[in-house]
């Protein structure tokens, strides 16, 4: 027994040390598992800019990322689940960097603020955060919700128990005083000090982001307060840019981040706006200026008005109960009389300029969709900003694409874990059929959404 048991052992060290060899002569060689994901034949878009990769294989084992290669030059392992990808576009799953979980799509705020408070970490965030992961959102930023409701929603995904984006979340609006009804989500600041606890108190919480609006109804000491108390925290900033003001007082404070294509029906930026913005975007030892313009609902409007078919699109009714939805319906029934769209029309022709503004000021702009506000469909929005960068703008679709994708995760500081297809990383992966980069709008109908691993269509 005793030289049978030694035979073994010595059978046993010869078989690690051989398939150690192999392992170490190449360098893609991955152990056969049952475990293992092979995605084979997709036009691989890998987020980092390059020429697409054809006939792509990626090896997914377990939660992450194992391989990338190319069919005749990366083996799949015996026994894997293979997942033809042929004839379709692979790509990093796509992060929304501007949505609200707690809205879906009422054009009624004040009613929909009274209403379903209650509902919120139950019922509504949980049916906008699925909504969004089968639209191929694997990643989003929540900008404004109740601290409690939201940070449960989001620890519940990152648990595994209900499906969604990985979401990095601001909690509560950080402004000088909160609307009216609004104070479970909106969090008003009295100087300084004051300012500085708040942002103490959601960094303390666990937030991930601080979001500041109205800045330009509070004092430069206030806004100063607030930026440095969440750098002191390693948080970023998100500042609205609806006006000047607001502008001029974020770059003066330094936030990371703004959001909106503001100045109403101011046809350009002004001058001096433009120079900040040169100055800051030109120290490059503070990192990208980032950007996210929110676009499309204002592109949009006016088809949507005159073509209302998509507003009967059941992929937004996904996890919410009957009456919700016919609530919903009732309060978007006549587009064309949504006082939140009224200005719309004459702020439309203006947002091209302000775009390639931004753009030849060497902001980083970043795809995000306000989705949830009224028509905004969380199932819909995210597709929408990138055929609107694309079709409406002429931004260049791999620009657009990484602005999805490889540029979220640099701001959000994940990039060694996400915002790309390379080996390591988890496995946040989306395909779709057919050419993305000709055809941008055919990701308004994702075949597969991967997210860490686990397939959810």
């Amino acid at each position: 027994m005793n030289a049978w048991r030694i035979r073994f052992s010595f059978t046993s060290l010869l078989i690690i040390v051989i398939v150690g060899c192999i392992s170490t002569m190449n360098p893609l060689a991955v152990t056969r598992s049952q475990s293992v994901t092979a995605l084979v034949g997709g036009t691989l878009i890998d987020g980092y800019g390059g020429p697409p990769i054809r006939d792509s294989v990626i090896l997914i084992e377990g939660e992450r990322i194992k391989a990338v290669g190319q069919v005749g030059t990366l083996s799949v392992p015996e026994g894997a689940n293979v997942i033809s990808t042929e004839g379709m576009t692979v790509l990093p799953g796509l992060w929304d960097m501007h949505v609200h979980l707690m809205i879906n799509g009422h054009s009624d705020y004040e009613h929909w603020d009274k209403t379903y408070p209650p509902l919120f970490e139950s019922v509504i965030m949980p049916a906008s955060a699925k909504q969004l992961l089968l639209a191929g959102v694997t990643s989003a930023r929540d900008l404004g919700a109740p601290l409690e409701a939201i940070l449960a929603v989001r620890d519940r995904i990152n648990r595994g128990e209900i499906p969604g984006p990985t979401l990095y979340v601001s909690g509560p609006f950080i402004q000088h005083e909160p609307y009216p009804g609004t104070e479970h989500f909106r969090w008003g600041v009295h100087g300084p000090d004051d300012a500085r606890a708040k942002v103490r108190r959601l960094a303390e919480a666990g937030v991930d982001c601080i979001k500041l609006i109205d800045q330009d109804q509070m004092t430069m000491e206030e806004v100063r307060a607030v930026v440095d108390e969440a750098h002191k925290h390693h948080l970023t900033v998100v500042a609205h840019a609806h006006r000047p003001e607001e502008i001029r007082r974020g770059l003066r404070a330094g936030v990371d981040c703004f959001e909106h294509t503001g100045l109403a029906t101011a046809p350009e930026y002004p001058p001096d706006i433009i120079t900040m913005i040169r100055e800051r975007t030109a120290k490059m030892n503070l990192g990208p200026l980032f950007w996210t313009p929110t676009v499309h609902p204002l592109l949009n409007y006016e088809y949507i008005r005159d073509n209302p078919e998509m507003l009967d699109d059941p992929s937004w009714h996904v996890g919410l109960p009957d009456e919700i939805i016919a609530d919903i319906k009732a309060s978007i029934r006549h587009p064309e009389r949504l006082a939140y769209f009224q200005i719309t029309p004459n702020r439309r022709p203006t947002l091209k300029r302000k775009i390639h503004q931004l753009m030849e000021s060497g902001v980083v702009l970043l795809i995000g969709t306000d989705s949830g506000i009224p028509m905004n469909f969380h199932s819909q929005s995210t597709w929408r900003e990138l055929d609107a960068w694309v079709n409406e703008l002429g931004i260049d679709p791999m620009t657009a694409i990484r602005a999805a994708t490889y540029w979220p995760s640099v701001l959000m500081n994940v990039d060694d874990e996400v915002g790309t297809i390379s080996e390591g990383k988890y496995a946040d992966i989306i395909a779709v059929r057919g050419d993305v980069l000709r055809y941008i709008n055919l990701l308004q109908d994702v075949d597969i959404v991967i997210k860490h691993g686990r397939r959810y269509r």
